[in-house]
């Protein structure tokens, strides 16, 4: 009885997170030769990456074969069929990460042949391509799940047997060999634009990540927020969004971010007040949001500046605003829900000082930083992401807590490589969707769909859009998802007036934060977990949350003065006062509180008044200001009248 009865054992941060771990991920627990084999691997992978940016890159396609083979000889051994398998490599696991890298070498091998026999493949080339289809599939399916490979299983489909679909989408069909021809040998299929970014600046980002782990950098950041942050009322909410958001750049995963800072953060919040929903909701939305906030935004910014051909400097210049608005919104909602519950912050002595937090390895942060100086400078993204990877490794020799040994230098190439697993088998895949679509035309067939099903009306294309984007970002990940998006709706929106860049934002923003749109809110239900909270309401509350960033899509697609294009710096200060004001008047609109509590006309009159600031413009923005005055008067008025009678020991 006394055992039963005995309380469980509290988990550090660090031991939640390995359960986590041990919970959602589907890798194998690997031991011996085989275990050393596959680091010996990632390794290699990790320094072949390097020195291509830094030394000699080979051509464009071979280049892209490495990258591919590495990936696969090492998925099918770290990544189980089953999890019956996880502590045992079978031998068809053996045979499968062998014959995908094979069929990635046969393209560096065959290279000069394959370029004299362009568009006659032999059988060999064929046979070859129909392996790696197969196999990139099966990869997929073991690192991302279902979702994604059933999609690209129903593209190939329509690509063999389009001359059955009636209708705009329909095609004269295409045979088995010339869809494999397609996929396997030309830059439209698997090794097009996705692949190409993840083998290049994609994987150093990644690579700069594990470093930041290895060196003690990461959780230097998270002090640092915490230094900074946490003595105001709310503090380790807001700690959790800088945290977040700054790590959910670096990782373009908030799933994975939720995982990595979530286990810090949302006990915090829980222990000076927040409510367990509330807690994971303001994790969840604050490392979705870290995918929309530049200077990297995850792998998505550098696949959009080769899909838009603007340059990717341009391309974080108009992403800016929108995303600092979005966490502004975010800010301010856990602030006005602190003063709701009457929180405080932490006492100084629960809190590590800046002093402490940059000495002991925030400073490492000056590597990923100088990204923005190099890029603006007119370094290229790989030049730049590999100068920040080698300024951690010198940086971190500065302190003897985060200097690198041989044991943490190359554990760091190897998570590196062991990271990017996922993300290369889901953009592999993804060449699929977008060599389909380049093959049938799809894309412009969906625009022509879209453009008629809504009839040329702006408003209804923008919502089936939207709608488009959640759907099938349920369970996918936000860089697979926006190639596809990027090949077949954006179109849609450009033919129909929407400038370039907004465009492939507005699908970009519903791609992210389809993670924390019910039902399928993946990021807020593992944050649940994590907060031992009720998933549906923590799913409710992240959405909240999060709902400026389904509003700033629609108003920057109307007015792309938000994406400061063609803007002047007066207009671009006063469409920012503006905005942030109008941020303002929707948190407390939604959180129904500003010095006082808010009744439900009020919220209402602030929600309108909020959207008419937010969108630019002279007339929109006295209205905007006119409606918050108003509630501001009310508020004072109320916030007097509470007092009193408080004073006068009367409930009101």
């Amino acid at each position: 009885m006394f055992l039963k009865n005995k309380p469980k054992k509290q988990l550090t941060p660090e031991e939640q997170l390995k359960k986590l771990n041990e919970q959602f991920e589907r890798k194998r627990v690997l031991t011996g030769p085989i275990a050393l084999f596959t680091t010996a691997a990632a390794v290699c992978m990790s320094i072949f990456h390097l020195w291509s940016a830094g030394i000699k890159m080979l051509p464009t396609a071979q280049h892209k074969a490495i990258h591919l083979a590495f990936a696969l000889l090492l998925t099918f051994i770290i990544y189980p069929a089953t999890s019956r398998d996880r502590k045992k490599v079978p031998i068809y696991d053996i045979i499968f990460s062998v014959l995908g890298a094979a069929s990635c070498i046969y393209i560096l091998v065959e290279y000069q042949d394959l370029i004299y026999r362009s568009g006659a493949p032999n059988k060999l080339d064929i046979i070859m391509g129909g392996i790696l289809i197969i196999l990139i599939m099966e990869a997929t399916r073991r690192t991302m799940g279902w979702p994604l490979v059933i999609v690209s299983g129903i593209f190939l489909a329509y690509a063999m047997f389009g001359q059955y679909i009636p209708g705009t989408l329909g095609h004269k069909g295409y045979s088995l060999t010339r869809v494999i021809e397609h996929m396997y040998l030309t830059g439209e299929g698997i090794f097009g634009v996705a692949i190409y970014v993840t083998a290049t600046f994609v994987f150093l980002f990644l690579l700069l990540g594990s470093f930041l782990n290895e060196t003690g950098g990461a959780q230097s950041f998270i002090d640092l927020a915490f230094s900074l942050t946490g003595k105001y009322r709310g503090g380790p909410a807001k700690a959790a969004i800088v945290a977040s958001g700054a790590m959910g750049m670096v990782s373009g995963s908030s799933f994975a971010n939720v995982a990595g800072t979530g286990v810090f953060t949302i006990p915090l919040m829980k222990s000076v007040g927040y409510k367990p929903e509330f807690a994971g909701g303001v994790e969840a939305a604050a490392s979705s949001g870290g995918q929309i906030m530049p200077p990297i935004m995850g792998a998505a910014a550098f696949i959009m500046a080769e899909m838009t051909g603007i340059p990717y400097g341009k391309i974080i210049l108009h992403a800016a605003l929108p995303a600092v608005l979005y966490y502004i919104a975010v800010f301010f909602m856990v602030d006005l829900e602190a003063a709701k519950l009457g929180l405080s912050g932490l006492r100084a002595d629960q809190l590590p000082t800046f002093k402490e937090s940059f000495k002991k390895g925030a400073f490492l942060l000056f590597a990923p930083l100088s990204i923005i100086v190099m890029l603006i400078l007119g370094y290229s993204p790989i030049k730049a992401s590999y100068i920040s990877v080698l300024m951690v490794i010198v940086f971190s020799m500065f302190r003897k807590e985060t200097r690198l040994n041989l044991q943490k230098f190359l554990k760091a190439l190897e998570g590196g490589a062991k990271g990017a697993l996922d993300l290369v088998a889901a953009c592999a895949v993804a060449g699929l969707i977008v060599g389909t679509v380049t093959l049938t035309g799809l894309g412009l067939k969906f625009a022509d769909f879209i453009i008629a099903l809504s009839s040329g009306n702006m408003y209804f294309a923008l919502i089936l859009t939207m709608l488009a984007s959640i759907f099938m970002g349920m369970g996918m990940p936000t860089t697979a998802l926006y190639i596809i998006l990027g090949a077949m709706v954006a179109p849609a929106l450009v033919k129909m007036g929407v400038p370039l860049i907004a465009a492939h934002l507005f699908i970009f923003y519903f791609g992210c934060f389809a993670s924390v749109t019910p039902p399928v809110a993946l990021s807020s239900y593992l944050a649940a977990s994590i907060a031992k909270a009720n998933a549906v309401k923590t799913a409710l509350m992240g959405l909240k949350l999060s709902i400026t960033a389904f509003i700033l899509p629609y108003i920057f697609v109307f007015s792309p003065a938000m994406l400061l294009m063609d803007s002047t710096i007066g207009k671009t200060i006063g469409v920012t006062i503006t905005s942030i004001i109008g941020v303002y008047a929707l948190s407390c609109s939604l959180e129904r509180y500003m010095l006082t509590k808010i009744r439900i006309w009020e919220s209402i009159i602030l929600f309108s008044a909020s959207i008419m600031m937010i969108y630019p413009g002279i007339i929109t923005d006295v209205i905007g200001i006119g409606l918050i005055g108003i509630v501001v008067l009310l508020q004072f008025i109320n916030k007097k009248k509470g007092t009193d009678l408080a004073a006068m020991g009367v409930e009101e």
